[in-house]
């Protein structure tokens, strides 16, 4: 894989276990949305560092391996209750359920000097699921941050949310100081009021310079200074095998896109919205969060990797 040119990014938030329980039996694959966006930007060429908790344990050591064989490189902050995880189960419509372990309800995240060298040299740093409803965590990051560029997916879970009001004062105090903010349509319902597109004008309000939301089968539609765009889920071949990935591929996608500078013109934002539409409908026919492009749908070894 060859890296950008541009910059490599930084991406903060959780690394986990998923144990996913169905038919099947019971299985576990290295997850977290913050790991799966930086796995997946890795993939797309973009040289990537992962600050998250990992706990010396055996759960840590599939976590740092599995980081290791793509080629991410992996900041450690202490894990006190060790590794997260996540027992995975599935509703009568398909929907993942989670449950959460101790360490993962009470992550944390402190930066050593690796890490914060890391922010300052990034292109742009990337966060997803991260405990916003902790002010300490809050003003660390804040502290970290010291102007970087930032992406931010709030990605609230319920089983890993304390108190929803602090979790949104949390998130809004950095959205001023974001290039992008991501959210969906599970964010709208668990943390306002269930109305996304109210959700997008409010955090343009607010100050993000652009706004990605995510609506399921919907599709998504991105808000710019340079307009409002939308793109429908992409058509693929083969069967939609699991959903799980397709936000944070997403995000992966268009952070690609905002390495070294924001599109200067809508069909720079169109094509950056459509392209990663295509590569989240690809990530969606195969199981686990691991991102995939549409190219690897008929690649001999599945990974389609850039090169």
């Amino acid at each position: 894989m060859k890296a950008v040119d541009a910059g490599d990014v930084v991406v903060i938030g959780d690394a986990l276990i998923d144990e996913i329980r169905d038919d099947a039996g019971i299985r576990e694959l290295v997850g977290g949305a913050a790991l799966n966006v930086a796995v997946g930007l890795r993939r797309l060429g973009v040289a990537t560092s992962l600050i998250a908790m990992v706990g010396d344990d055996e759960a840590g050591a599939h976590i740092r391996e599995y980081l290791d064989d793509h080629d991410v490189r992996l900041i450690e902050t202490p894990a006190p209750h060790g590794s997260s995880r996540a027992v995975v189960t599935r509703s009568a419509a398909g929907e993942p359920r989670y449950e959460f372990n101790r360490a993962a309800r009470q992550r944390t995240i402190r930066y050593s000097q690796e890490a914060r060298e890391a922010i300052g040299r990034a292109s742009l740093v990337a966060i997803s699921c991260f405990p916003f409803d902790v002010a300490v965590e809050v003003d660390a990051l804040r502290s970290a941050l010291q102007g970087a560029r930032v992406a931010i997916d709030p990605n609230p879970r319920s089983g890993m949310l304390s108190d929803r009001d602090a979790f949104v004062s949390g998130f809004e105090s950095l959205v001023a100081e974001a290039e992008l903010i991501k959210v969906g349509a599970d964010d709208a319902t668990l943390l306002y009021d269930g109305d996304l597109d109210a959700l997008r004008g409010r955090l343009r309000e607010l100050g993000a310079r652009a706004v990605l939301a995510t609506a399921g089968s919907d599709g998504a539609a991105l808000d710019s200074d340079a307009g409002t765009f939308h793109a429908p889920i992409a058509v693929l071949p083969g069967a939609i095998v699991d959903t799980v990935g397709a936000g944070d591929a997403t995000l992966a996608a268009v952070a690609a896109g905002l390495v070294g500078a924001m599109p200067d013109d809508g069909a720079g934002w169109q094509d950056l919205l459509d392209r990663a539409m295509s590569v989240a409908a690809a990530t969606c026919r195969f199981e686990g969060g691991l991102l995939r492009t549409p190219e690897s749908l008929t690649a001999r070894d599945g990974a389609g990797l850039s090169t």
